[in-house]
């Protein structure tokens, strides 16, 4: 299987997770306030997000984590417009997506917005470049050359690019959907366990390329995960519990994410 551009990816233990202390404040990719999520009435009601203010600086990764059920994909979909709240306010930068008609949220996800999920969600009739390059010819778009170039390269798929899914390996595929998030330059690349359906190694090399991306690229990645060593790669990990942020940790380790949450619970 070829494999990334490793070469031009740092090891995560000497990366730079921390911001210097004399540097400027970091601008909000995206922030809620009171970001409240109801599900059902009654005696039925259920709150996913109960009342989240949380703040994603640009140029990071931030990992959200928590016990199946805390709200952490809730909290995702509604920052990323795939849902909507019940109460409160969700921005990506200084746009209220809760004033968007639903044409112009479109166009915002499209255009400002990426997404890597765990099912790698490729077209099985388009190559893998057209795969890449999908949603700018849905909003009637071209690429900057010389940007695809390089992210097709870095993610090792330069001698894929005519095949379809079904022809490329579970990891090549999810190589695919991360190319694809980042071939517009988006403001945000929210990742829905992006390694969930990987063996390590390739979920290294994903998690690898998103780290990469941030600290060359200065791309803004959102990551939901239940995984430890998935989150190490994270500048800061937000833990979630019962739809509120019960803690955060700056620049974690796999030890010290497992050890939070073991106590949580989770």
């Amino acid at each position: 299987m070829v494999g990334m551009d490793t070469s031009l990816l740092p090891p995560p233990d000497t990366l730079d997770t921390d911001p210097a202390p004399t540097a400027a404040p970091t601008p909000h990719a995206a922030r809620t306030r009171n970001a409240t999520k109801i599900y059902g009435r009654g005696g039925t009601e259920v709150r996913a997000l109960d009342g989240i203010d949380v703040d994603l600086p640009s140029g990071r990764f931030t990992a959200i984590m928590g016990p199946s059920g805390s709200g952490k994909s809730t909290l995702m979909h509604c920052l990323a417009g795939l849902d909507t709240l019940s109460d409160g306010n969700v921005f990506v930068g200084d746009v209220d997506l809760g004033s968007l008609s639903d044409r112009e949220l479109t166009r915002l996800r499209r255009e400002r917005i990426g997404f890597v999920f765990q099912s790698f969600n490729l077209l099985p009739m388009l190559s893998a470049r057209e795969n890449i390059t999908l949603p700018m010819d849905l909003a009637g778009t071209k690429p900057d050359g010389e940007w695809l170039d390089t992210v097709i390269q870095t993610v090792g798929l330069t001698d894929r690019l005519s095949h379809r899914p079904s022809e490329l390996s579970g990891g090549q595929q999810q190589r695919v959907a991360v190319a694809r998030a980042l071939a517009n330059q988006p403001e945000l690349i929210f990742a829905d366990e992006p390694t969930g359906n990987l063996d390590s190694t390739t979920g290294t090399e994903i998690l690898g390329f998103m780290r990469y991306a941030v600290d060359r690229f200065a791309q803004t990645v959102v990551m939901v995960t239940h995984d430890p060593v998935a989150a190490a790669y994270a500048d800061t990990v937000l833990f979630l519990a019962d739809g509120r942020i019960v803690d955060s940790m700056a620049a974690p380790s796999a030890d010290r994410v497992l050890d939070r949450m073991k106590a949580f619970g989770a």
